[in-house]
């Protein structure tokens, strides 16, 4: 089975938030007990992909190596690449090129929040296909903001569509993405929209041509959260706050998905509990090895 990589797209402006972010890429902002970035990092690890590649801002990129190191202590190996300036979301696959090598590619957003039961299940069916693209649908009822997922009798996409004012369903397609090898190349023969960027709905649109495009689509019971706006960020950061009290497990601690897949030992786990001894996230990680 060909290895599969990840990459969190993490550049932009986040203008959305300004002030907010004027000094602090929106990536490394709180949500809730833990910094942004860690949801989509949780996604990949829970999909059992360990070498990462996070894509951020020149002016970010310390932030982000402070934060995160090479990504030993959550068991995983993590690189950085800089993205000059937002030229859409398909310029991930030509900024990790090499990264990606000749390996599938998994791409989530780094302000894309999931939760939801038998997530893990789906992710490493999507990452375990031989070839093609699987794309993450989720139910919304607002389907005219987003792009939405056409869908035939048997659930198999027909087309997708951006933010239409009749909408064929209302399944929108997320910020989560698993592509085969080819994804690079598609990418490079794209041409730019009116908006001057690269359309990830034109990569899938490719796919789905080609009759390779296959949909996970997540009902009820799943949540998806884009925290680009300062009452998305709240909101983001009041769900896990009341999911974490209610049922005390965490949601996104990357320490503690590594344990659990015995990434890295009791030893690792007891040193960042250490570290941010004195937090509720230290007691924590201490209470899993008990």
């Amino acid at each position: 089975m060909k290895a599969c990589k990840g990459i969190i797209l993490a550049g932009g402006t986040g203008s959305r938030l300004f002030p907010i972010t004027l000094s602090s890429s929106k990536q490394l902002l709180p949500v809730y007990d833990k910094p942004m970035i860690y949801y989509p990092l949780s996604v990949l690890m829970l999909a059992e992909i360990r070498d990462i590649l996070i894509i951020t801002n020149l002016e970010d990129l310390d932030r982000f190596k402070n934060l995160l190191g090479d990504g030993s202590q959550f068991g995983i190996n993590i690189s950085f690449a800089v993205q000059a300036e937002p030229k859409g979301i398909p310029e991930a696959f030509l900024i990790g090129e090499d990264f990606i090598d000749n390996s599938r590619v998994a791409l989530i957003l780094g302000d894309n929040l999931f939760y939801g039961p038998d997530f893990s299940s789906k992710l490493i069916h999507a990452k375990d296909q031989s070839a093609g693209a699987n794309i993450f649908c989720k139910f919304v009822s607002n389907p005219s903001s987003f792009g939405i997922l056409e869908l035939d009798e048997k659930n198999k996409p027909i087309s997708i569509e951006e933010k239409p004012k009749l909408p064929k369903s209302n399944f929108a397609v997320t910020g989560l993405y698993f592509y085969d090898n080819s994804v690079i190349e598609i990418s490079k023969n794209l041409s730019p929209s009116s908006r001057g960027e690269l359309e990830i709905t034109d990569v899938n649109n490719i796919y789905l041509e080609k009759k390779m495009l296959d949909t996970t689509l997540l009902g009820r019971g799943f949540a998806w959260l884009d925290t680009g706006s300062p009452d998305s960020l709240l909101d983001a950061s009041s769900f896990v706050q009341t999911i974490e009290m209610q049922q005390g497990h965490k949601i996104a601690c990357l320490e503690e998905i590594a344990f659990m897949k015995s990434w890295i030992t009791s030893k690792t786990l007891l040193s960042q509990a250490e570290r941010f001894e004195g937090t509720n996230y230290s007691n924590y990680l201490k209470n899993l090895i008990l």
